[in-house]
Order: C-alpha cells, then structure tokens, then sequence
C-alpha cells in the first residue's frame, strides 16, 4: 500500500491554490537573476524556509541556479532542522510520496533504507508532521527540476559529524543534490541582524562551522554538517543572496535573516 504525506505547509508558508502556487513560485524564480550566469550544477545549497513572502525570494536566487543548470539532478536529498518534536538523531519517514498542491514526488526508497543502516537515523514519521523546514523547498524543486525523487530527512539533536555521515551515504557525484534548509538570526533588530547574519556568512564562506552557534542560525546542525562534507570533498562556496524580513516583508524592528548559498 502507498502513502502519502500530504504538505503541512500550503495555506500558511505558501498558497494552497494550484495555480496560485504557480504563479508565485514561477514569479519568484524569474525575478531571479542570475549574474553572471553560472555554468556549474549546484552540488549543494542552502536556502531559507520561511513563508514565501518573507523568504521566497532569497530561496528562489539558489533555485534559479538549479533551473539553469538541472540536466544531471535526479534525486534530492534535503536536510532540515525540527521545529516542533524533539528527537536525538535523524528521522526519515516511511511514506512512499510527498504531495503537494502541484502533484506527487516520490521518494527514493532505497536511498532511506541505506540512510536507516547508520545508527543515528530513525524512521520517526512524527518528527515530519507538520514540519515545514523541509516542505517550504518542495514547490521551488518541482518548477527547477524535471522528473527526481526525494530523500527527506528531518535533524534533531544531532553532531556535525552525524549529519556529515548521512550525506556522504547517499553523495552519489553526478546525480545527487543536496539541499540544507535553514534561516539565519531570529528577532534581532534589523542593524543586529545584519551583523549576525555577515558573520555567519562569513563561516559558511570558509567552511569554518565550529564558528555557527544556534542562535545564528535555526538549521545549525545541518548547516555545519555540510560545512564538514564540503571540507573533506574541497567544495567552494558562493553566497548568491544575503538578506532579511525587514527587506522583504515587514518591520525592521524584529527581523528573521535569510542566505543563499551554492557549493561547486
């Protein structure tokens, strides 16, 4: 029997409408430039999860570098902090699809056995329930990307070295994208934010993660768990959007900062 999980976020991070949905994300994406153009796949990114008004168009400058260069992609592995249920490790869930307003996407079965082989991930369909750090990036990889399978895994309390450990399971060179969901500062002030928000670039920039604290960023764990893989494997990392709510959508008293970034 197939299961579906259904999406936990449409109507609150992005709309629950089809064709809204579409014209949303698509408007996103050509908003988006990409300058110079870049000739090179995306091995990695990071993007942020917020509601599509706030963070949509920072995500979108990643994705836009996915859309332009997505021959080799066919399947996603995407990494994203727990907001709502506390949990030592990693989860995969034992769902067959994921679904979203603008169809299914299936997951790669095979690729979530071999993720349950090490001992720090669990299948925990609970820590995916209405979790929307990895959902928010599942619209933006449908209008990117032609046919691909998913590999969702939500991070608990987990090391860099436990994350990093995942990644390189299911590496795969030519076909694998690897996305790490994460926002940056919660609730600073707009100044302070901003000098947060440079810092943290900065480590991701040079692969520095032992200087990313949780409250620079609400995906740590993942964040620095890619930082760790892209040391050992010499990737390079671009920043391709730096900003926050306060430029997007909102007040700048108490802002949410988001990056984008690629890793070649």
């Amino acid at each position: 029997m197939t299961t579906a999980r259904p999406p936990a976020v449409a109507g609150l991070f992005y709309p629950d409408d089809k064709a809204e949905l579409l014209q949303t994300v698509d408007e996103l994406l050509n908003q988006s430039t990409d300058s110079p153009p870049s000739a090179q796949t995306p091995k990695a990114i990071i993007a942020p999860h917020a509601g599509y008004i706030y963070s949509g168009p920072i995500a979108a400058s990643a994705y836009q570098r996915i859309r332009s260069n997505n021959k080799n992609i066919k399947r996603v592995a995407i990494f994203g902090p727990s907001h709502r249920f506390a949990f030592r490790g990693l989860a995969v869930p034992d769902s067959d699809i994921f679904t979203t307003p603008l169809g299914n996407i299936p997951l790669d079965k095979v690729a979530i056995k071999q993720l349950l082989q090490l001992p720090q991930v669990q299948c925990l369909n609970q820590a995916h329930d209405q979790e929307h750090s990895l959902e928010v990036h599942l619209p933006f990889l449908q209008r990117s990307l032609d046919d691909f399978t998913l590999i969702p895994v939500v991070v608990g309390d987990a090391s860099a070295s436990d994350v990093a450990a995942a990644i390189n399971a299911i590496w795969n060179d030519q076909d694998t994208l690897i996305v790490i969901s994460s926002d940056l500062s919660h609730y600073h002030d707009y100044a302070t934010a901003q000098r947060m928000d440079q810092h943290t670039s900065k480590a991701i920039e040079t692969l520095q993660a032992e200087q990313i604290d949780y409250e620079d960023a609400c995906g740590r764990n993942p964040v620095t768990g890619l930082l760790q893989v892209a040391q050992q494997r010499g990737l390079v990392v671009e920043t391709i959007d730096l900003r926050n709510s306060g430029d997007t959508a909102g007040s700048k008293d108490s802002v949410v900062g988001y990056g984008a970034y690629v890793f070649h």
